[in-house]
Order: structure tokens, then C-alpha cells, then sequence
């Protein structure tokens, strides 16, 4: 409690340390005789340092700057929406930095989403404006690179800088509005001819230093440390923290002879004009390419923790808000049919049938119909059981892997300051999940053999290999795409041999150690028997299938909204952030998938089809049907300037990978709700 206290304390600008640490001492000494001085300085230390750093979210510390500080821009992969295809951003003839290109350190998620950061040659230095810097001039432009130039203009690619973690922003008028883009484009085609933009005014937004109150700890003996304030050795310079970054791209026609001896950082001699409906800088073959830039310091009210709010300012609100009323609607309007089925026909029948004598309730069983003609084969194992455990035990995986990352994501964990931790803790939760994938399939594998626990190992083997064996074989198949087209989108080699390694190093055995729990685990006993010989399901007077299918379409109205957001995200290079919108989508679709299941269920069972496994399952994973189709849709419709069989081709790709994620995870939340349905029906039947 004493360390509550002092946190306490220090949070609401309470005493002053002195005062904290005697107080500190005075509860040593009555309450806690058996730590010894050395470990409470630690401990107070490491507290009052966490509690300094507590505000921010891992991974997005500030930096603070003091004037002159030499700030460093980089730059990440070229990209188009009109390809998807992503390509090194020295792919192309730019200027290099003096000391050689050097690749930063990327995580898992930013190599598997084809980031490829690297150093440029463009160097600030902090609160000092400079114009006319030159950077370099390449050699003359030979077929080849003019050809790449241009197609490159002509696909739309975009140049991506960052600084300090920060992606350049362009703002562009249109009519009485900006419209706001990350990045900028190589160049741009007008009248048949191709204009590069070789200058780059640069625009960095600064916020003065703040400092804390936090004072200067120091310990005694082996454990002496100071708390850092931020600076150069605890300078009383101003300091600076970078909240901002803007660019406008330019091209510019240069004097060839003006830059003949000129040096990289040099000063050009003339003034530059950046005007931004204005080109001049044409590009032909056999022509060197001159590139300049500058770049202005601009003091801004923005906070630091402020400073993504730019970059995630997604719009349609209300959209958002339609789309959970709408889902609401779908729920409740599923609710009373689940609400009817319970309290007036089941409870109704069973009521009625518990009155009865015996010999009533004898007579009864020649005139029953419907789901209570059932009740010796509604518990017969399905068609293909192992398949179906194994998809039961992917989906709980992949469910709770999305549910996991979602809340993280919604709570700032996973922020887009850090590059590819979204998709990295998505690869980390699933595997750990493997555990409950084993578990689950392995107990409903005993529990459809009525407690047989022989095969568990081949159930916990199929699981670990079933999804991640899908999706390995489609990546690989893209991939070769890729590196034929040699674009920093495809997987490097040894990064496939990594993820192979963490698959059988960490999934697998984990998928092991569930299945192994489960099948030590007490099977689920049935509550009725089932008889030798199947009972002959009636003839329908329409496809049970269809009703099968028809019933995607709810749960695929609770999220079509939300899905355009998420696709014009992924295929559209907008940043998606609104985590707590999709975290309650997520949940409103898990209720309607199992409302729908089970309202099919009893549908079924109501016409004497006792085979209801597999259609519980597809009841609700039919939704990825409707995915898909809308994913073809949106490709036809809003991606119609997707070009050329290779961009097409990943796209499809990616998106079955995709919904076959979704069908597995919707199918075995119908068929665990279905489960618990039947059996909660029949458990309260008792029949010889």
C-alpha cells in the first residue's frame, strides 16, 4: 500500500520528494522490517521512472530536439492504388545518400506488409530554415530508366518520407476545401508529355519542449540514477519536438550549367520558385535529372500526443453509428425469434409433455412430430467429424486472435506510430491461441466419439496445419508473383524460413499442449441416445442448403458498412484507426451469427432433419460468400483502375485468404451456439 500511496502522491503534485521518501522510510520501518534500504531505492526509482514515461503508449516516445540537432529523413516503399504492387524507392534514378543507402531495422509486420524503410539523402537541422539546397544531378537517363519513369508516372505511384515517424503529408485544394494525401507522386503526365517533381518544399511542424515535473532522483551506493529529462546532458537550451510534417512537391527546370559544379548540400545560385500548378521539369532520354529541395520551421500549437490526429482523422462518423443501429435492428429482430422458439414452443412442449402419465406420454410418441421425432439421431456423428473439428478448432483460434487484436488496437496499443505492430501482434496472439485451437478440437472430437480419446494427436496435427497450411500455400503463390515483378512486397526467403520456424517452434506445440489438455478433459455427454439405424429424413419441398446460404446475409448486414472502411484501408492506402467502432461490429456480429445458427437449427430439426452439424456451421460462415462477393465488387467498382493481370491477381488472393479467416471463424460460432442449443433442447427430454 505504501507504494500506492507514494504514486498517489506524485501524480497529484502532492509532496515534494523529500517528503515522499521520508514517508517512504517511516512505512519501511513499521511495516516492511524485512526490506532492506538497497531495495527500496530500486523499487522507488524504477516506480517514479515509469510513472515519467506512463503517459505514452509503447513504443511513441518523444524526442526532444534542441536547435541544430541534425534530423534525418527516410523513406519507405514506393506505392499505387492503381497496382498495389510496392517497389524500393531507389528503384528509380533519385539521389543517394553520401553515406550509402542503409536499410532500417523493420519489425515482422512491416516486412510481411512490404515496407522497406531506408536513409535519404534529404538532412534538416532543427529550427533552421534553409531554400536552394541541391542535392544531386544523375546521370543522363537511359532507355531503361526513362521507360521504368514513366510507367511509373503513369501508374500513380506515390514517394513515402518519414520523419520522426512521421509520413509526409500533402494538402491539395479542391474547390473550398484541402483534400489531405500521404505522400506525393513522381510526376505527373500533361499534354502526352511526363514532368518529374524534383524539388521538395518541406514544411516541419514543431512544438516548444514541455518539461515535467518529475525531479532528478539520485540513489546512493550501487544503485546511484538519475530519471532523464530529455535534451543534450540536461541542456537548458529550448528543445523541440516534431508534431508535424508537410510537403509540396514541385517541378522545377535547373540551369544545367548552374549545378555543373555544385556538391551535394551545396547552395543553388538562384532563387527557386515552388509553384504548385506550375511544371517545367520534363523528362527525355539521354537528359540528367537535377533535384533540390528546402525546408521551413513552423512553431505549432499541436501537443506531441496530438500529433497522429492528422493523419487519423477518418470521416463518416454518423456512418459508423448507422452501422451498429443497423446491426442492433438485425439483432433484436433475430432476439424475438430466438425469444419465441425458447419460451413459447419449446418451453410449451415440454411443459405439456412433462404432465403427462406414462401411458399418455406413450400414446404422445405415436403422434409426435417434428423435432421431437429426432431425438434418437439428432446426436449421430456427422459426415467427415475430423474435418469438422478441425475448422471448430481454426475458427475458436482465428476468433480469438481478431477479438484480442482488436481490443488491443481500440485501447492505443497498436497505434500506427508503430509501423507493423497491428499485423505482428496478429501473428503473435494467433499462435499463442494455438493452445485453445488443440483444446477445442480434441474435446469435440471425444465428445463425438462419446469419450474415445484414440486420435487426438492426428486432431491436434491437422489443426496446427490446416489454416496455417492454406495460407503458407497462397503466400507462396503470390509471392512468386512478386519477386517476379520485383517488388519489395514479397517475402524475402529467410523471412519465409522465420515464420516457418515460429509455426513449428511455437504453434505447433501449443496446438499439442490443447489438445493434449483436451483430451485428458471430461468428454460432453449427450443427453439422449442414439439408435443404430438412422432415421429417414422426409422429403423436403425445398433445399435445406438454400435456407443454408440465405442466411448469410444478416450477418453480412451488420458489417458491409464497416467492411467499405476496412477495404478502402487496406486496398486504398487510407489509414483505418477506428478500432472501438470495429471491436463493437465485431461483437454484434458473433451474436447475430449465433442467432441465426441456432433460429436454422431449430428450423431444421422442426422438419425432422436431424442433420444439422454441418449447416450450423455454414449458417452463419455462409457470410464470407457475401465478403467475397462484395470484395469482387469492390475491385470491378472502385478499383476499376487496378491494372494488369499480376495487381488483380493478389488482390483475389489476399481477399480468399481473408474470408476463408471469417468462414471459419462465423461458421464455429453458429455451430457452438447450435451445440449448446440442441443439447440444452434434448437434455430436458427423457425418453427410454
Amino acid at each position: 500500500m505504501f507504494l500506492i500511496d507514494i504514486s498517489s502522491n506524485i501524480w497529484s503534485g502532492g509532496p515534494s520528494s523529500p517528503q515522499i521518501l521520508q514517508t517512504l522510510n517511516h512505512k519501511i520501518q513499521f511495516n516492511m522490517d524485512f526490506f532492506d534500504e538497497f531495495k527500496i531505492w530500486v523499487v522507488l526509482i524504477c516506480i517514479i521512472s515509469q510513472l515519467g514515461h506512463g503517459f505514452y503508449l509503447p513504443g511513441s516516445y518523444p524526442h526532444k530536439y534542441v536547435v541544430g540537432d541534425q534530423l534525418s529523413v527516410k523513406v519507405n516503399s514506393l506505392t499505387s492504388i492503381d497496382t498495389e504492387i510496392p517497389y524500393s524507392y531507389y528503384s528509380l534514378p533519385f539521389c543517394k545518400p553520401p553515406e550509402g543507402v542503409k536499410d532500417s531495422r523493420e519489425n515482422l509486420g512491416e516486412l510481411l506488409m512490404g515496407d522497406r524503410i531506408e536513409n535519404s539523402p534529404y538532412k534538416f537541422n532543427m529550427y533552421t530554415n534553409e531554400t536552394e539546397i541541391f542535392l544531386c544531378q544523375t546521370k543522363p537517363l537511359s532507355g531503361e530508366e526513362y521507360k521504368l519513369l514513366t510507367n511509373r508516372i503513369d501508374e500513380i505511384y506515390q514517394v513515402n518520407v518519414i520523419l520522426d515517424n512521421l509520413p509526409a503529408i500533402r494538402y491539395t485544394k479542391r474547390d473550398s476545401y484541402f483534400v489531405r494525401w500521404t505522400g506525393y507522386p513522381i510526376g505527373i503526365k500533361v499534354d502526352g508529355g511526363y514532368y518529374l517533381f524534383n524539388h521538395l518544399k518541406f514544411t516541419v511542424l514543431v512544438h516548444k519542449y514541455e518539461e515535467t515535473n518529475v525531479a532528478s532522483v539520485m540513489g546512493t551506493g550501487d544503485a546511484t540514477d538519475v530519471i532523464p529529462t530529455g535534451g543534450k546532458s540536461g541542456s537548458d537550451e529550448p528543445g523541440y519536438m516534431v508534431v508535424g510534417f508537410e510537403v509540396t512537391p514541385c517541378s522545377v527546370r535547373h540551369n544545367p550549367e548552374s549545378v555543373k559544379n555544385l556538391k551535394t548540400y551545396g547552395k543553388y545560385p538562384s532563387k527557386i520558385t515552388c509553384e504548385d500548378n506550375t511544371v517545367n521539369m520534363a523528362i527525355k532520354e539521354n537528359e540528367p535529372v537535377s533535384f533540390t529541395y528546402e525546408v521551413a520551421f513552423v512553431e505549432s500549437d499541436i501537443k506531441w500526443p496530438s500529433r497522429w490526429d492528422a493523419y487519423l482523422k477518418m470521416e463518416g462518423a454518423k456512418v459508423h453509428w448507422f452501422s451498429i443501429l443497423n446491426s442492433l435492428m438485425v439483432i433484436t429482430f433475430l432476439a424475438g425469434i430466438v425469444l419465441v422458439i425458447f419460451l413459447r414452443t419449446v418451453r410449451r412442449d415440454l411443459t405439456h409433455y412433462e404432465e403427462l402419465d406414462k401411458e399418455a406420454q406413450a400414446q404422445m410418441n405415436e403422434e409426435l412430430s417434428g423435432w421431437k421425432l429426432v431425438v434418437a439421431d439428432v446426436f449421430r456423428a456427422p459426415s467427415n467429424p475430423g474435418l469438422l473439428c478441425v475448422m471448430v478448432g481454426n475458427g475458436v483460434q482465428i476468433l480469438g486472435m481478431a477479438v484480442v487484436t482488436i481490443m488491443f488496437a481500440a485501447l492505443g496499443f497498436m497505434s500506427p506510430a508503430s509501423r507493423g505492430t497491428l499485423v505482428t501482434g496478429m501473428l503473435i496472439f494467433y499462435m499463442v491461441l494455438g493452445i485453445s485451437a488443440g483444446y477445442v478440437a480434441v474435446r469435440m472430437w471425444r465428445t463425438l466419439f462419446c469419450g474415445d480419446h484414440r486420435g487426438w494427436v492426428s486432431v491436434s496435427w491437422k489443426v496446427a496445419c490446416f489454416f496455417p497450411g492454406i495460407a503458407f500455400l497462397i503466400l507462396f503463390v503470390l509471392n512468386f508473383l512478386l519477386w517476379g515483378s520485383h517488388s519489395t512486397g514479397a517475402i524475402p526467403f529467410s523471412l519465409f524460413v522465420i515464420l516457418i520456424l515460429l509455426w513449428f517452434c511455437i504453434s505447433v506445440p501449443l496446438t499439442f499442449v490443447g489438445g493434449y489438455f483436451g483430451a485428458k478433459a471430461p468428454h460432453i455427454e449427450y443427453p439422449v441416445r442414439t439408435n443404430q439405424i438412422p432415421r429417414e429424413i422426409p422429403p423436403q419441398k425445398y433445399p435445406s442448403w438454400l435456407l443454408v446460404l440465405g442466411a448469410g446475409t444478416l450477418p453480412f448486414g451488420t458489417l458491409f458498412i464497416e467492411l467499405f472502411f476496412i477495404m478502402s484501408s487496406i486496398w486504398m492506402g487510407r489509414v483505418y484507426y477506428v478500432f472501438g467502432f470495429l471491436f463493437v461490429v465485431l461483437i454484434l456480429l458473433v451474436v447475430v451469427c449465433a442467432e441465426v445458427s441456432l433460429v436454422l437449427t431449430y428450423m431444421h430439426l422442426c422438419v425432422e432433419d436431424w442433420k444439422w452439424w454441418w449447416k450450423s456451421f455454414f449458417a452463419s460462415g455462409s457470410v464470407a460468400l457475401y465478403i467475397f462477393l462484395y470484395s469482387i465488387n469492390y475491385l470491378v467498382f472502385d478499383l476499376k483502375s487496378l491494372s494488369g493481370p499480376v495487381s488483380a491477381t493478389l488482390y483475389l488472393g489476399y481477399s480468399f485468404l481473408m474470408v476463408l479467416a471469417i468462414m471459419l471463424a462465423t461458421g464455429t460460432v453458429g455451430f457452438l451456439s447450435s451445440f449448446w442449443f440442441v443439447h440444452y433442447l434434448f437434455s430436458s427430454v427423457k425418453l427410454d
